[in-house]
């Protein structure tokens, strides 16, 4: 996706109903535009978590007066889930029975908050469970895809769940042979399902991929809803979309 394409699109994803609306508009596919405004959630809600929690007696108040929490965080532009965690521990819930009447709103004895616990993770698509089990499924079907590759082109490897404990940080897929794609050689793959910006990339660098590359060498990472064109990884990464699933490896004997 082009650099000026992806900004317009991103600034425009402000509220979950955008994305139904953008994916009518644009024709551009309605997962790909929930992963994007599932990213800018919790970017935005990280950047402005302090700036919220600043605000929380005067919000608590308005509460008490009668706002329903929903009203309040669609008012501030804030998810409702976390929204809900800072007012209703200013109101004393602990943080453990908080995110256990969120998980399962039916062992809430108190009607009135119940019923709102559940509107609070209705228009949540981001941190409530639903939305968490989405993210985390996605992030399986990732992996799956990029094992179904590996297996069909008969790449052994070994997966982070098999090289637990061994080194400090493993990929997805830590090849047994290195591998040749597109001419480059390439000895890990990491599967990220998710969209490749600047900030998605630097993070996952930091995080990640700069380790990958001083224990294992070069590999890659595959952006399952894309990445934005031009983007530049450092040395010793090379990013891919969803073109990979197509792509032609060479085994290095």
């Amino acid at each position: 996706m082009k650099h000026e394409d992806y900004k317009d699109i991103y600034f425009r994803l402000r509220k979950p109903k955008d994305i139904d609306s953008l994916a009518k508009s644009t024709g551009l596919d309605r997962e790909l535009l929930l992963v994007m405004y599932t990213q800018r959630t919790v970017r935005d809600a990280t950047r402005r978590f302090h700036l919220v929690k600043g605000q929380t007696q005067r919000l608590y108040k308005k509460w008490k007066g009668g706002r329903s929490i929903v009203s309040l965080a669609s008012e501030l532009n804030f998810p409702s889930v976390l929204l809900a965690m800072l007012i209703l521990q200013e109101d004393g819930m602990s943080r453990k029975i908080f995110w256990k009447y969120i998980r399962k709103p039916d062992e809430c004895r108190d009607p009135h908050l119940k019923k709102e616990i559940i509107k609070i993770n209705n228009s949540d698509i981001v941190y409530s469970p639903k939305g968490m089990e989405i993210q985390e499924k996605r992030g399986k079907w990732g992996e799956q895809q990029l094992e179904q590759w590996l297996d069909l082109h008969g790449i052994s490897y070994r997966t982070e769940a098999d090289l637990r404990g061994k080194h400090p940080k493993t990929p997805d897929a830590l090849l047994d042979k290195p591998i040749k794609l597109n001419g480059i050689m390439t000895k890990w793959i990491e599967s990220k399902a998710s969209f490749g910006d600047e900030i998605e990339l630097r993070k996952n660098v930091r995080r990640q991929l700069k380790p990958y590359t001083e224990l294992f060498g070069h590999g890659a990472v595959v952006y399952w809803f894309g990445y934005i064109e031009g983007i530049e990884p450092p040395e010793g990464i090379t990013l891919y979309g969803r073109e990979f699933s197509e792509m032609m490896p060479v085994i290095v004997k």
